[in-house]
């Protein structure tokens, strides 16, 4: 079999750094997931190079490089072209993972050895960039062709060594779209709880990823079904036991349905899909358990407070609707309520309003949602009134008048003050 890489700056990168390293004597290939994307048919995101070189030869190899996970023997070699990078691992077998994260030595070894030591067999295979060739010490091509996720050797070793797998084995299968070995999956069952070692930094990222795949609500499933979703978001486990309306039974189901019929989600409405039956609060405890940034956070407790309001949407005058089509969320917010109300079979009457009303009021201008209030709290004050809670309060109402269309200038908003102090 022979593969031929992209011809993009990354793999460009990777050649030469292949090319320089067996320059200088050693051997050196491609490895990991590009490998493994290459011969899926799928254009890498990185390139990692593995080799025979320590950590100093490498460095001394490369002008450009960066001394990440040196101990480890692993150095970043920078490229010619901005944020182009790629990273030289030395082969090596790990000792003990004492932490369930970090392996607490390392020795450096052979391919062999290194591929031993590898997550996946579709992520232990080597590539020769030059020739095409695949080197595949552990079966690695034929779980491929099987479109199988199957742990290099041991999976209870595996899992033991880095906690974390437990989660990318998940994720792998879904965003692969591959099925999980038996055994693999069984070792992963049994060792679900013991995820909660890794960091939370780590773990939020997994499931961020996973949120981005189209596989995002296979891969809850199978979290569920391996115990996963009960170590790391019980929140979201315990609405199986809730009854939803509609076809769904559970609102579980409900939260898998909406993802399902979400093209393309942001991370804030995945995650506000996923969490919108747990509540406002529930949604944040969960966020601000994954140390996930502040902005992410309060974005999902919006659109997952705003829920109930479409109920309702024609009724309200039309300042207070403008006030809600305003929100920095509210296309989310109407996505949400799309696939929510697709989910109950019910009418998206009060969706396909606030759509068509959004459009009108964007159509108008920047002012027709945001009005520019032609008085201060200067002209307030020069009106004889004593600073206070009242301006806010004769403001926010000058402005509901201006959403209404009911004022439009500064002579209006005068007069409708003055009438409002005088009473």
């Amino acid at each position: 079999m022979k593969l031929e890489l992209p011809n993009v700056p990354a793999s460009a990168l990777a050649r030469r750094v292949v090319k320089t390293l067996r320059a200088r004597g050693h051997v050196a290939w491609l490895a990991g997931g590009c490998v493994r994307d290459l011969l899926l048919g799928r254009t890498p995101k990185d390139y990692d190079v593995a080799t025979d070189a320590r950590p100093e030869e490498v460095e001394a190899a490369f002008e450009k490089s960066i001394p990440v996970g040196k101990s480890f023997g692993v150095i970043t070699v920078q490229g010619e072209v901005d944020g182009v990078q790629v990273e030289v691992a030395t082969f090596r077998h790990d000792g003990p993972y004492s932490d369930g994260r970090h392996p607490d030595s390392v020795r450096f070894t052979d391919a062999h050895e290194d591929a031993a030591r590898r997550d996946f067999t579709i992520n232990a295979l080597y590539l020769d960039p030059e020739s095409g060739e695949v080197i595949d010490y552990v079966q690695g091509v034929q779980d491929l062709k099987a479109r199988l996720v199957r742990a290099v050797g041991d999976p209870a070793v595996r899992f033991a060594e880095d906690k974390l797998r437990l989660l990318r084995a998940i994720r792998f299968a879904c965003a692969l779209n591959f099925e999980l070995d038996d055994a693999t999956f069984a070792a992963l069952k049994r060792m679900a709880p013991q995820v909660v070692v890794c960091s939370a930094e780590r773990i939020r990222e997994e499931l961020h990823r996973m949120l981005g795949s189209p596989g995002r609500s296979r891969a809850l499933r199978l979290m569920l079904e391996a115990g996963l979703l009960d170590a790391l978001l019980p929140e979201v486990a315990a609405l199986e036991q809730q009854p939803s309306p509609g076809p769904a039974g559970n609102l579980l189901a409900r939260a898998l349905m909406t993802l399902d019929a979400l093209a393309n989600p942001s991370l804030s409405l995945a995650w506000s899909a996923l969490l919108a039956d747990a509540g406002e609060e529930a949604a944040a405890s969960v966020l601000r358990r994954l140390k996930c940034s502040n902005e992410l956070a309060s974005r999902v407790r919006d659109i997952v407070a705003d829920i109930p309001r479409l109920a309702g949407l024609d009724q309200l005058a039309q300042a207070a609707l403008k006030r809600l089509l305003r929100r920095p969320h509210v296309d989310e917010w109407l996505e949400l309520a799309r696939a929510r109300t697709l989910d109950l079979g019910a009418d998206l009457a009060q969706v396909r309003f606030a759509l068509t009303r959004l459009a009108a009021f964007r159509a108008q201008g920047p002012q027709s949602l945001w009005p520019q209030l032609p008085l201060n709290g200067e002209d307030l004050k020069a009106l004889g009134l004593p600073p206070g809670p009242r301006y806010r309060e004769l403001l926010s109402a000058l402005e509901d008048e201006m959403l209404e269309g009911r004022v439009g200038t500064r002579e209006g908003a005068f007069a409708f003050v003055k009438s409002r102090m005088d009473a």
